[in-house]
């Protein structure tokens, strides 16, 4: 298995990307934006992604997207082919692209939001931390990317405060100055437990 920086190389892999991503979305009945092969497409050939490849057959996929003037990165469409999963590799991913980010953009903000406890746990152990939607980049353009999850209505109605999404920073200013332990695992714990009920409540 091999996880490499993404490339023209790799235009063929967009469209079963763009199907992984919503079929996951599907089965999961959470929140995933779709993500289209043009979409997919620009991402694989900007640099700012990793592919994993079992030979010539797609096993996983990131990419960084690039926010207010570079003050802040996302590691995004993190998604792992069926065939593939429960293996480890996600969490390989997650570090290769974050590797990655730390890299090109070393003095940005890395960010996500997500509704995946396992993508959670992963960001908690690479020295993210929980934080309100406030500390996150106000760029428009990457709430838009927000248009097409399912819950939308509710980041509307919260005026752009809050969703089912939990949202994770990582600072690199905090390097060296215990980043980690700045966040407090028991609350932690209890953040995933509310939302994992939010998620089984919505699917009711």
């Amino acid at each position: 298995m091999d996880i490499v920086i993404a490339n023209e190389s790799h235009i063929k892999y967009a469209a079963i990307i763009s199907e992984t991503i919503s079929d996951s979305a599907k089965v999961r009945g959470t929140g995933i934006a779709k993500r289209t092969p043009d979409y997919i497409i620009k991402r694989l050939v900007n640099g700012n992604a990793v592919i994993a490849l079992d030979e010539d057959t797609f096993a996983g996929f990131c990419y960084i997207e690039v926010w207010g003037h570079q003050k802040f990165v996302a590691n995004s469409g993190l998604i792992v082919h069926p065939d593939y999963r429960n293996q480890g590799l996600a969490k390989k991913i997650k570090k290769a692209i974050f590797e990655l980010s730390l890299k090109k953009f070393p003095e940005a903000k890395i960010f996500g939001i997500t509704t995946g406890l396992a993508v959670m746990k992963m960001n908690y152990e690479l020295g993210y931390k929980p934080v309100t939607f406030s500390e996150l980049t106000d760029d428009p353009d990457f709430w838009k990317g927000c248009q097409t999850c399912k819950n939308f209505d509710i980041l509307t109605r919260t005026e752009q405060k809050m969703c089912l999404c939990t949202g994770m920073l990582y600072d690199p200013e905090l390097k060296g100055k215990g980043q980690k332990k700045k966040v407090n695992r028991k609350a932690f714990q209890r953040l995933t437990s509310i939302k994992e009920q939010l998620f089984l409540k919505k699917k009711k």
